[in-house]
């Protein structure tokens, strides 16, 4: 079966699009950090490191240092799927974190988004 095309979209491409849709909601970049940082275990510098590098999402998610352990509490749907019903294990971790992008842009409290 064929990989989809969005494996191979540097990380770089689609990072500047999540923080445009944050910002057009009056949230910033850095929580749209922080949120990925909250996901992935990068800290600031890694995660510079990979936007630099030019990366694809698939190398994005694969050097990520941990998943966060609460990010199996993610749920809803995003493009129509329901998350947790993703069965291929890279494309659930990027929808996770479109989701979370997407309660960013709706206004959701940072404590609600990370799961605490």
């Amino acid at each position: 079966m064929p990989q989809h095309r969005i494996f191979a979209t540097k990380f770089a491409s689609v990072y500047p699009l999540y923080v445009q849709k944050a910002e057009r909601k009056n949230r910033t970049k850095e929580e749209v950090d922080q949120v990925i940082r909250w996901l992935t275990g990068y800290d600031p510098a890694g995660l510079q490191r990979q936007i630099d590098q030019g990366n694809d999402i698939e190398t994005f998610f694969a050097q990520a240092p941990a998943m966060h352990p609460n990010s199996s509490l993610i749920k809803g749907m995003v493009c129509g799927v329901r998350v947790e019903e993703v069965e291929d294990p890279l494309m659930r971790k990027i929808r996770y974190l479109d989701k979370l992008i997407d309660e960013l842009a709706k206004g959701k409290a940072m404590e609600k988004i990370l799961r605490r």
